[in-house]
């Protein structure tokens, strides 16, 4: 064989290798196992499962995206798993029933909702030594980090608040009043707008993040559903922030929304409780993670239309697309 033409070969079958790693999968906890699921997105079948610790739920990619972390309420861990191996690399200490984390930019600092205590919770991401406790409203859940490490977002449930934290200070700054039973947050892709799902008020409140106040409410109607089985929850941005999707809870659908528009533009109807909501990095894709049906509906984001529901683990809470 002449020896460009093998080297030509050689390069193109890497290459084609590491297409073939890289091929989008959905991961997906479930509250009631052990284990998470591996959906691939081209075939849209179970690829796999990948054991972790007690009662795995919410889940984030640690910046660099190598690892993925998994909250595990039961465990009182959090579980770092690397994404190219599918194996744990090692957990750390998060305090009791954690719930909800965001990390830092630097990746050193996990930002952990620990409901029973309501508190927001500082936690060294190597050591798992609690850092700092800081004081909030009861039941809090959503947390959001701002790109710039100032400051943390973090929802109470029971009094209807987003808490907005001086990382420095460990400090409340200040509260600002939402909907009923806020859960959720997206951050707009320019910083500008802090998205909340309020899962009672069937509604989502639009933070200015420069004067730290509502701008706006959007309420979600589904027609034959009632209102309080509209239960916004998951939330994501499309990279250029001009859509948002919302999964809606018990009424089982997704709204699709015009952000600049204010105004639902599809609504598509997904599993039993539509909960936690993921993109492809294409934005062809929308995960949605269907609570009490125990799978999830990958939906046509051009279309409007669902594709499949494949079944995973039981109690699915959270899915995160590894690309």
């Amino acid at each position: 064989m002449n020896r460009s033409f093998s080297l030509a070969l050689t390069t193109t079958l890497l290459s084609l290798a590491g297409h073939a790693a890289a091929a989008p999968t959905a991961w997906v906890s479930s509250e009631k196992d052990s284990t998470l699921t591996l959906i691939d997105l081209t075939t849209l079948k179970v690829s796999g499962s990948v054991p972790t610790c007690k009662r795995p739920r919410h889940m984030q990619l640690m910046p660099g995206g190598k690892q993925l972390v998994v909250v595990c309420s039961d465990s009182g861990q959090a579980d770092l798993i690397d994404v190219a191996t599918q194996k744990s690399v090692r957990r750390v200490s998060l305090g009791d029933d954690p719930e909800i984390l965001d990390v830092s930019p630097d990746g050193k600092t996990f930002y952990v909702s620990a409901e029973d205590d309501a508190t927001l919770n500082f936690v060294s991401s190597s050591a798992g030594k609690i850092l700092r406790e800081v004081k909030v409203g009861k039941e809090p859940e959503g947390v959001k980090a701002t790109p710039d490490g100032k400051s943390v977002y973090v929802t109470s449930e029971v009094a209807s608040l987003v808490h907005v934290i001086d990382v420095a200070s460990g400090k409340v700054t200040k509260n600002i009043k939402v909907g009923k039973r806020p859960r959720r947050f997206a951050l707009s892709p320019d910083g500008n707008e802090l998205w909340v799902t309020n899962e009672l008020g069937a509604s989502v409140s639009v933070i200015d993040t420069r004067s730290g106040s509502v701008s706006a409410t959007l309420n979600f109607e589904v027609k034959g559903v009632r209102k309080e089985d509209i239960t916004p929850v998951g939330i994501t941005f499309t990279a250029d922030g001009k859509r948002a999707f919302v999964g809606l809870g018990r009424s089982n659908h997704v709204a699709f929304i015009d952000v600049p528009g204010r105004k639902v533009t599809n609504l598509v109807l997904a599993g039993k409780r539509a909960w936690s909501v993921a993109l492809n990095k294409a934005e062809t894709q929308l995960v949605v993670v269907n609570g009490l049906s125990d799978d999830i509906t990958v939906i046509n984001v051009a279309g409007a239309k669902a594709l499949k529901s494949i079944a995973v683990g039981r109690v699915p809470h959270t899915a995160v697309v590894v690309e």
